[in-house]
């Protein structure tokens, strides 16, 4: 079963430093999913971090704050190993009939893409995420300035595929169903087009906070940044010239946990 939970650890970065509020909130959540972890008499816990934490000017703070509170040591993840685990993450639960796909993990801080070319793996990240954008209140044009140099590598390599990750991308699948109950055997490999992003991008635009917060298939978190991160997810599909984009829920935390998995035999 996959537990998750939504802590806006990146909210409100100004100068760079991750806010005391956004800390307690996240180690108070960690605490609870130790406690699951504990009950559950897990055999091991690999407590990891990304671009939020990577990107903070007061990380070092936060890694000892965490550790004093919870005894956990946390690895921050490289843009590279996060795409690296989203990919293998996807591999490990969405059949893909051979096909090399090109994987977006579009998170809250920065956009992680990976594909494979004659076996070796490529990795780009883009310090741009659906909570980060949305912060900045960036246009598309500014979007797109910052996704251009990424996407530009990935359209080199003709991608065939686009596998999307994350809560932006699930949460548009969920919409698009107009799911009343999230269901993730719904979501998962489920086909979301293009037509689709841009008719949910309408409806988000014509609709205030409270409104979008009820519509069916959005958790209500994440009402402020769905907009932005339906965008990001519009424009990459138009840059790729890609009108498909299927959606797994097997991503980072599926692939960090088969390597771990695999490591400790």
């Amino acid at each position: 079963e996959k537990k998750q939970a939504i802590t806006r650890l990146g909210e409100g970065m100004a100068g760079g430093h991750l806010r005391l509020k956004a800390i307690e909130r996240t180690i108070t959540l960690v605490k609870d999913y130790l406690n699951i972890s504990r009950f559950w008499q897990a055999e091991k816990i690999i407590p990891v971090a990304t671009s939020a934490v990577r990107d903070a000017v007061n990380q070092a703070d936060f890694l000892a704050l965490m550790r004093q509170k919870t005894g956990l040591k946390v690895q921050v993840l490289s843009g590279q190993e996060e795409a690296r685990y989203s990919y293998s993450g996807v591999l490990t639960g969405l059949p893909l009939s051979g096909v090399a796909p090109v994987v977006v993990d579009i998170g809250g801080g920065s956009t992680e893409f990976s594909w494979k070319i004659k076996k070796e793996l490529s990795s780009a990240s883009v310090q741009a995420g659906a909570v980060r954008m949305t912060e900045n209140a960036s246009s598309d044009e500014e979007i797109k300035h910052i996704f251009t140099p990424a996407l530009k590598e990935v359209r080199r390599d003709l991608p065939q595929i686009l596998v999307g990750v994350g809560g932006t991308v699930t949460a548009l699948a969920a919409m698009a169903q107009k799911l009343k109950e999230y269901d993730s055997n719904k979501v998962h490999g489920y086909t979301l087009f293009l037509k689709q992003v841009e008719q949910i991008l309408i409806t988000l635009k014509n609709l205030g906070l409270e409104e979008r917060r009820a519509l069916p298939g959005l958790q209500p978190e994440r009402a402020d940044i769905i907009e932005t991160g339906g965008r990001i997810v519009r424009i990459v599909m138009e840059d790729l010239g890609l009108n498909t984009l299927k959606v797994s829920e097997t991503d980072l935390l599926y692939g960090l946990a088969q390597e771990k998995a695999f490591s400790v035999g």
